[in-house]
């Protein structure tokens, strides 16, 4: 066997953020328990192994941490929601769902259109980035709004995060960089939690302030500030960077599929079915991790306990035992007809503001079949993302014609 035919799953590498689908197909058919022995962490990449490894908290917890990093620190991540498994998990969860109720999330629905039309307006009509002129500039608007931070701060929060989300090839630990950016987005949601204990508003942190949760101890406390902090970095972050990322997906997948955005342009209802295939096309949360508990077998093969497994949705979303042709991107994909795609994660740790990320989403590709019903991308001034878990363009220059 030759060196370049060796399979190798380095998620930091830059190989692997080019393309991930080219690895992950291997994976499935070659390894489907991979097993880095340098970085020490397992990778199931076949959508029945990953989608049963969602719901199986009691084998894989999500305690350990959010990224291999934050795993091998050997310190305990801090107490979010993210870093919970049932039953804690189950009672902060319910906590925020209450900003996530249909009622709530149609109640947004103004403002998204809002938002999304303004960002439209501010462009060039016949030249523009995507990615830096709209969909990191409206997801960021709409979800910070939610949690509270005011106007004038909701694009700094934004940067923010995308810095402390951002790796080189080959950076395997969080840079000085991203350690500071954590730190201002924490200060500044902490010293906005003393604000609205002060003065009260109708936002997802005085909600939070106001809230009683079950303790594992038994009794009702409220929240800490730290705990109320930290659901707010969570939701603000993941609702900027995950719609960011997707819209900025679906106009590079469109982009290649012109056929495919004539039909939607033609008939809008096919919209929902839209987002649906671009999210099991083109995720752009590239892997999920967990700890396991205790060992477990599969397909031949032992994972030990206390090991780092991914659970690489992306690759489960191409599983051809499951979709049929899953390398074809097709808007007529009878999504009901299939299992569900796990872009949105599965099991109690489903993505919270999943109804609200389709609508953002369904909402910017109405407004840009109009803006743009024929367009092409300059794919040689494209730039993709480097980052830890999550892949997508971080600029995407559009000619409209």
């Amino acid at each position: 066997m030759t060196i370049e035919s060796q399979l190798v799953f380095d998620p930091y590498s830059e190989e692997f953020f080019a393309n991930p689908h080219a690895i992950y197909r291997r994976l499935r058919t070659e390894a489907p328990v991979y097993y880095h022995e340098e970085l020490d962490f397992y990778a199931l990449t076949r959508y029945e192994d990953v989608a049963a490894a969602y719901r199986d908290f009691q084998t894989y917890s999500s305690a350990g941490g959010l990224d291999l990093a934050m795993m091998r620190s050997g310190e305990p991540p801090p107490p979010a929601i993210l870093y919970m498994d049932p039953p804690e998990h189950g009672r902060m969860r319910g906590l925020v769902n209450k900003a996530f109720t249909p009622r709530a999330i149609e109640a947004q629905r103004e403002t998204i259109v809002e938002v999304v039309r303004q960002c439209l307006n501010n462009v060039d009509p016949h030249r523009f980035d995507v990615v830096g002129e709209f969909t990191a500039v409206f997801p960021a608007e709409v979800i910070t709004s939610m949690v509270g931070v005011p106007a004038e701060h909701r694009q700094q929060f934004r940067e923010f995060v995308e810095e402390a989300l951002r790796y080189q090839p080959g950076q395997s630990a969080p840079s000085e960089t991203t350690v500071t950016m954590l730190l201002n987005a924490a200060a500044y949601c902490y010293s906005l939690v003393q604000e609205r204990r002060v003065q009260p508003r109708d936002d997802m942190i005085s909600t939070l302030i106001s809230a009683e949760v079950e303790r594992e101890i038994g009794g009702t406390t409220s929240l800490a500030d730290d705990e109320i902090t930290l659901f707010a970095m969570l939701v603000g972050g993941a609702g900027t960077e995950t719609v960011t990322k997707l819209v900025a997906n679906a106009v590079a997948v469109f982009g290649q599929h012109p056929d495919e955005w004539r039909k939607l342009h033609d008939d809008r209802t096919k919209i929902p079915a839209a987002v649906d295939e671009v999210m099991r096309y083109d995720s752009p949360v590239l892997y999920t991790l967990r700890q396991t508990v205790k060992d477990v077998s599969l397909h031949g093969i032992t994972i030990p306990a206390g090991k780092p497994v991914l659970l690489c949705g992306v690759a489960a979303n191409r599983d051809p035992d499951v979709f049929t042709d899953p390398d074809v991107f097709d808007i007529d994909r009878n999504h009901a007809r299939t299992q569900q795609h796990l872009a949105l994660g599965y099991g109690v740790h489903s993505c919270l503001g999943a109804a609200l990320g389709r609508m953002e989403t369904a909402i910017a590709l109405d407004h840009l079949l109009d803006f743009m019903p024929r367009y092409e991308v300059l794919w040689e001034d494209c730039e993709r993302v480097n980052a830890s878990t999550v892949a997508g363009w971080s600029k995407l220059p559009v000619t409209v014609g």
